[in-house]
């Protein structure tokens, strides 16, 4: 093994082009592979920029030539020598018209065979890749997203202080509090048999903020929740976390529609169009099944309940006179692609989000098969082909359920399966929007109660101040979540800042005077000395990432990522600990058997 020596890098390796040919430099890197033509050795040189290729010949000093032949792939080593163009040149690599001729090499570190090829072309198992993610992140296509990470954060904080925000970290251990996720809790040694707990979000910290006059905060803080897993959670993760005083909702959306603008334009040269298109709840859910709508496709729902009031039908009727409702997709011109063998995969997708069945027609140009139309009135059915628009080539999709919650749940799934699998997706397209006028309240079937939809710290909408108590289940708050491609990439609201209007939230919320204080006292108490008006949202950094470069999972977009279990497979954590430590914590175990 050598040692650098007097050689230091002038260059890195993915940033020379045709232009310095002729230019002395050092680089170095690892190698990505090496070629021995006889006579020619060819070494493609990585580092954190991309790759060049080194060439060694016959006018190569002999024991520089000689220690190229015992180059092996992901060998450390540094180059010194003069770049020249290539005499076959490639377009796959943006260095693919020059080369380095080497003239002194150092071999600073051997690498034995790695368990799987560090290229991107090569497929390997998840959990191999995760075992060695530091070989993993070697390859261009792993290492390119957290090297965009990173200048995307630095766009972030660039644009939040050119606009007069203040960065600032608040803890990572504090109060456990209820009305959320579960929380991670972290034994005191110096208080035993009390907790920290890791924050799920800044909430409390930065209204505090804010009622300690700081004005614009803005912080990329790092989160915990206790919650299972999939493509686009993690129990660990970043928010793009900001809070303003003295604003209102549109104050708060045009904010971060320019972060958004700034983002986009600086690292994709995409020009995002503002204002985003406002869209209230009860819209979203009607028209796309989701407070989350992918917009870039069509496929709305429609509600034919109306034309179907009469039906003795007894699915349709039944769940009509239960206040529920009958709903369609119109698949239009779809009926070659939506064959009964792939309905029949629709309907297991109709199940797992909760309906009892799903209701079909196809119309072909053989004629029309329905899993239902022989249950209704000659009337009925051209009713519903009517208000549905339907015509030949198309495949309706029916679902009829006592709530109405469910209808459009299931079809909102029923639409982005439909989507997908007949590829109706223009993926080349960011389409943004505000879903706004949340329900204030949402009531949980577990807990017997209603709980705040976002947090208990929510302004009502001001015309919805009388049903807090009196109808809850209509009352509608100050909130607002940006969706882009049917993903909600940040989330927020207008804030209480009225400490008489906080307790009414508490008690609504079944919360009794003693419990709330002490779980939130430290909130409501900074309330009594003058709160200003405020509001503000959280972006999930991760999720902002990997929609933006097109990935399948934030895992690609975290340098160390958690599997489904919560565990992180390289270094082998959560582990159990010994005895010493456990007692330190006053702790004992009792597993579960």
């Amino acid at each position: 093994m050598e040692t650098m020596g007097n050689l230091r890098r002038t260059r890195y390796c993915g940033t020379v082009r045709a232009a310095d040919a002729g230019t002395e430099m050092t680089v170095c890197g690892s190698v990505a592979k090496c070629r021995d033509k006889g006579g020619v050795i060819f070494a493609d040189l990585r580092d954190t920029s991309g790759i060049l290729q080194l060439i060694f010949n016959d006018t190569t000093e002999k024991s520089v030539f000689e220690k190229a032949q015992t180059l092996k792939s992901e060998y450390v080593i540094i180059a010194k020598g003069t770049l020249r163009e290539r005499e076959a040149k490639t377009d796959k690599i943006e260095t693919g018209e020059v080369e380095l001729f080497v003239s002194e090499l150092r071999v600073l570190s051997e690498a034995q065979t790695t368990p799987f090829e560090i290229r991107d072309e090569i497929k390997v198992g998840d959990e191999l890749r995760l075992k060695y993610r530091y070989l993993d992140l070697r390859r261009p296509a792993q290492h390119a997203p957290i090297v965009m990470r990173s200048k995307i954060s630095k766009i972030i904080r660039d644009y939040y202080c050119d606009n007069d925000f203040v960065e600032i970290e608040t803890p990572m251990l504090i109060k456990s509090t209820p009305e959320g996720a579960r929380d991670y809790l972290v034994p005191s040694r110096v208080q035993p048999g009390h907790f920290y707990a890791l924050p799920q979000s800044p909430q409390l910290y930065k209204q505090i903020l804010m009622l300690s006059g700081f004005d614009r905060y803005f912080q990329i803080a790092r989160c915990f929740r206790d919650e299972d897993l999939r493509a686009d959670r993690q129990p660990e993760f970043t928010q793009i976390d900001m809070e303003m005083s003295f604003v209102e909702q549109d104050d708060v959306m045009k904010v971060n529609e320019g972060l958004v603008k700034r983002i986009f334009k600086e690292i994709l040269n995409v020009e995002v169009q503002t204002p985003f298109i406002r869209m209230p709840y009860e819209e979203a859910m009607s028209r796309f099944g989701s407070d989350k709508p992918d917009t870039r496709f069509a496929l709305e729902l429609q509600d034919v309940s109306d034309v179907l009031k009469s039906s003795e039908f007894v699915v349709f009727k039944g769940a009509l006179e239960a206040g529920g409702s009958v709903r369609l997709i119109n698949c239009k011109g779809l009926a070659d692609k939506l064959t009964r063998k792939e309905i029949d995969k629709l309907v297991d997708v109709a199940k797992t989000y909760g309906a009892k069945g799903l209701a079909y027609t196809r119309l072909t140009a053989d004629g029309v098969t329905s899993s239902f139309e022989k249950f209704l009135t000659d009337d009925e059915k051209q009713a519903i082909y009517t208000a549905a628009n339907a015509e030949t080539g198309d495949v309706l999709l029916v679902v009829a359920d006592a709530k109405n919650s469910t209808v459009c749940t299931v079809l909102g799934q029923l639409r982005l399966a439909v989507a997908n699998k007949c590829e109706l997706i223009d993926k080349s397209k960011f389409n943004f929007l505000w879903v706004t006028d949340f329900p204030l309240f949402e009531y949980s079937e577990e807990e017997g109660r209603f709980m705040a939809m976002h947090h208990p710290f929510t302004m009502p909408n001001a015309d919805d101040m009388d049903k807090i108590e009196t109808d809850p289940a209509n009352a509608h708050a100050i909130a607002y979540d940006m969706v882009l491609n049917g993903c909600e990439v940040g989330g927020g609201s207008i804030r209480i800042n009225d400490p008489a209007l906080q307790q009414r939230m508490f008690k609504a919320l079944g919360l009794s005077e003693e419990y709330a204080r002490e779980a939130f006292g430290f909130l409501t108490d900074a309330y009594k000395y003058g709160a200003p008006p405020h509001g503000g949202m959280a972006f999930g950094f991760d999720r902002l990432v990997m929609l933006m470069l097109g990935l399948d999972s934030i895992r690609d977009t975290i340098a160390f990522p958690k599997v489904q279990n919560a565990g992180e497979v390289m270094s082998g954590c959560p582990e159990t600990v010994d005895e010493k430590q456990l007692r330190e914590l006053s702790i004992g175990l009792a597993l579960k058997q």
